[in-house]
């Protein structure tokens, strides 16, 4: 959906219409979300069957589960922040969401894993969290710039 996103994006602003392309983007993020919630729904409720194709070992599988679980409940913005962050692609603008990417994944995720894993003492599920939270972050700042509406200035 996000390639789909994109590609209405790069269509609509070369047509000269960037509230068509806006548009196209939030009805884009809402169907991925709704596609992501689903799947995050079947991962959280079916964790441990999944896990099980994976491996037997209890003590590993206790960790998959968990995983599972706490990523997966940040899949509903994710999904938003996967569609806003290929608009820009769309729009011919590659900088922005690479500038998104390295400060959400690279500067605030991995920094805050170490913390809630090793400062707060929370192991494992300090980094799960981590995931959850840089997906959040990732669609809460993808979506501020996108309101900002510079994107729809690029001439594709």
């Amino acid at each position: 959906m996000s390639n789909a996103a994109a590609t209405m994006v790069g269509q609509a602003l070369g047509a000269k219409a960037p509230q068509r392309a806006e548009r196209a983007v939030w009805q884009a993020g809402f169907y991925n979300m709704i596609f992501l919630g689903l799947v995050g729904l079947v991962f959280i409720v079916f964790a441990p069957q999944i896990i099980g194709l994976y491996t037997a070992d209890p003590h590993v599988a206790a960790y998959g589960i968990d995983c599972l679980r706490v990523v997966s409940y940040g899949f509903l913005f994710y999904a938003y922040g996967m569609v806003l962050g290929q608009s820009f692609n769309g729009a011919g603008d590659t900088w922005t969401p690479t500038i998104i990417n390295l400060f959400v994944f690279w500067l605030w995720e991995i920094p805050l894993a170490f913390v809630l894993s090793v400062h707060f003492d929370l192991g494992p599920r300090g980094v799960f969290i981590a995931i959850t939270v840089a997906f959040s972050t990732l669609a809460v700042v993808s979506a501020l710039v996108f309101r900002q509406g510079r994107w729809k200035t690029r001439v594709v």
